[in-house]
């Protein structure tokens, strides 16, 4: 990906370049300073299939041993619906969002989840996530 592409998960202004929004924390591995940046990194490491990204973003409780296989979807989309705490000076924090998707079969869909953070010696982790209706 050019850095000077949109990032992927839509920027937190519209056309958000991926070297202004994801970047430093996909490629470079900074700490998110919220939970909503780092859900939004994490989308864009789904989108580029970057596995490592997922696996260290991921709280060491609830991370499964590796990441699924990210191949055979293209993600096209990502909505954030609310957020509640999850700022820098928070320990936890909720991120609603819904995640549009198209498989490579041809099928379309929206993975919609309120996923939990928490924060751990000053950096966010993904702890686990519900099924949104």
């Amino acid at each position: 990906m050019n850095a000077e592409e949109l990032c992927p998960c839509g920027g937190f202004a519209a056309e958000t370049s991926y070297a202004r929004c994801c970047a430093p924390f996909v490629d470079d591995g900074e700490p998110a300073p919220t939970c909503e940046q780092l859900m939004r990194s994490r989308y864009t490491a789904f989108a580029r299939r970057d596995a490592d990204h997922l696996w260290r973003t991921w709280h060491p409780r609830t991370r499964p041993e590796q990441i699924a296989d990210l191949e055979g979807v293209t993600w096209l989309g990502l909505e954030v619906l609310g957020t509640e705490a999850g700022g820098p000076d928070d320990s936890e924090g909720t991120v609603d969002f819904a995640a549009h998707f198209r498989t490579d079969a041809g099928k379309r869909g929206a993975v919609r989840e309120h996923s939990r953070f928490a924060r751990r010696a000053g950096r966010w982790f993904y702890v686990d996530g519900d099924e949104l209706a």
